[in-house]
């Protein structure tokens, strides 16, 4: 069994930056690919970055690209979300995800084929 926890979300002024990080426990966490999704209040989860096993691969979703980087310390069971240059519709709940599906080619956005998902942190960002 999986767990996750994240942490690092805050309330932060438009334009500034957070570090978001998701700690992994059990299983084998340096093989499996990792996301990062959000849920506003009212709307759907949706992708926001997601890595795969090595760290060598990322996948952004176009309204964080060039904005939020994602990356991972397999050393630590770790996977964070920088996120910069942040803007009031960033305010969401920020969820880190496990995919565990070794044969899986690339990295997927669709959040049912993620395993294990974390308890969510809050990031608000003001205007």
């Amino acid at each position: 069994q999986v767990q996750l926890v994240e942490s690092g979300g805050g309330l932060v002024k438009a334009g500034g930056s957070l570090r978001l990080s998701c700690a992994a426990s059990g299983g084998s966490f340096r093989s499996y690919a990792m996301g990062w999704f959000r849920q506003a209040p009212g709307k759907e989860r949706d992708f926001v970055a997601a890595i795969n096993w090595s760290g060598d691969i990322t996948r952004f979703a176009d309204s964080v690209k060039g904005r939020f980087t994602v990356s991972r310390d397999n050393a630590k069971n770790t996977v964070y979300l920088q996120m910069n240059s942040l803007k009031s519709e960033d305010t969401a709940v920020y969820y880190c995800a496990a995919d565990v599906v070794r044969t899986r080619v690339g990295l997927t956005i669709n959040g049912a084929e993620y395993d294990y998902w974390g308890q969510g942190t809050q990031v608000t960002v003001s205007s």
